[in-house]
């Protein structure tokens, strides 16, 4: 996380904001978490979630919840019949308990460290 940490400064959140649509928790007019969703590889029918951060002393507060919740009800994540989300390991147990399963049923992390979760929209 810490590695991830030096890579998601401003410049690179703004930078996912140029592709994907973000969303940003304040507190304070402090910055406290964010998340994105972009369409997967352009794709119309798949999406992505993308830079989903809480700081840490204030996780388990409902914070990556609320976030998680307002990004699918999205235009990216309604129109999506399948979407994935690269999760950390800390973060794995959080979105499964938000529906999310391991993408081909596979529990494995995979070469960036992630496991690669997924839901699937009914029509």
């Amino acid at each position: 996380m810490k590695s991830l940490a030096k890579i998601y400064d401003s410049n690179k959140v703004l930078e996912v904001a140029g592709y994907a649509h973000m969303y940003v928790v304040c507190m304070d007019k402090k910055i406290v978490g964010c998340g994105a969703i972009s369409s997967f590889w352009g794709s119309q029918d798949e999406s992505i979630l993308l830079t989903i951060f809480v700081l840490p002393e204030l996780q388990g507060k409902g914070i990556g919840r609320k976030i998680v919740e307002t990004i699918e009800i999205d235009e990216y994540f309604l129109r999506a019949k399948r979407i994935e989300i690269p999760a950390s390991i800390t973060a794995c147990e959080f979105y499964k308990k938000m529906g999310y399963d391991y993408k081909d049923e596979i529990p494995e992390v995979d070469d960036e460290g992630h496991y690669r979760l997924e839901k699937f929209r009914k029509s």
